[in-house]
This record gives structure tokens, sequence and C-alpha cells, in this order.
């Protein structure tokens, strides 16, 4: 079992910036790999990012190019960063890791202004 907390939401203008953390704690060696996903009000959770073990990632369409998601070992945490954000951006965004199984984070709003 996998415990997932993220921080690093909140309101920023279109353009600006925002860096989401997720900190793993529990059986943290059996992770094989981490994501975000992210669900706007009235839509499908969908994808963001994924990176695995191994450090290769893995980027919805959307946000290719803006996003870029990262992981210290040694911290037992993953990064997002969302640089050029857009009002679509707006959702909450939820950490995820696989263990076979996939473990759920509680969620951070993530809110854009336009």
């Amino acid at each position: 079992q996998v415990q997932l907390v993220e921080s690093g939401g909140g309101l920023v203008q279109a353009g600006g910036s925002l860096r989401l953390s997720c900190a793993a704690s529990g059986s943290i060696f059996s992770i094989n790999a981490m994501g975000w996903y992210r669900q706007a009000p009235g839509k499908q959770r969908e994808l963001v990012a994924v990176i695995t073990s191994d450090g290769s990632t893995n980027y919805a369409g959307s946000v290719k190019g803006r996003f870029t998601i990262s992981r210290d070992n040694a911290k037992n945490t993953a990064y997002l960063q969302m640089n050029s954000l857009k009002p679509e951006d707006t959702a909450v965004y939820y950490c995820a890791a696989w263990i076979g199984a996939v473990s759920w984070g509680q969620g951070t709003q993530v809110t854009v202004s336009s």
C-alpha cells in the first residue's frame, strides 16, 4: 500500500506557472511508475503525464511542451512543472502510483484564470 499526498495547487493567471508535488510513503519500493491525472467539472479523469521507474516519460498531447514530470527517488516525490497555463488546464489534479494496482492521492485544485 502506498500513500500519496499532493501539494502545490492554486489560482494562477493564464500564462503563469505552478509546480505540483506528490510525496509517497508506505511500500514505495514497489512503485513501478508515477503519474498525474486531472479531472475538470463534468469531464472524465484524464492522464496528464507519467514517469516510469527508469525515468521514461509520456505526456498527453494537450500538455506536451508545457508540462514536465520528474521524480526524485531519494525524496520519494514526483513533480509536475506546469508552464504556460491555460484556462482549460483548470481541474483537480491527482497523483497516481502503480504497484500492480493504482493508488491515488486526494487531489489538488488548479485554477487558471483568463
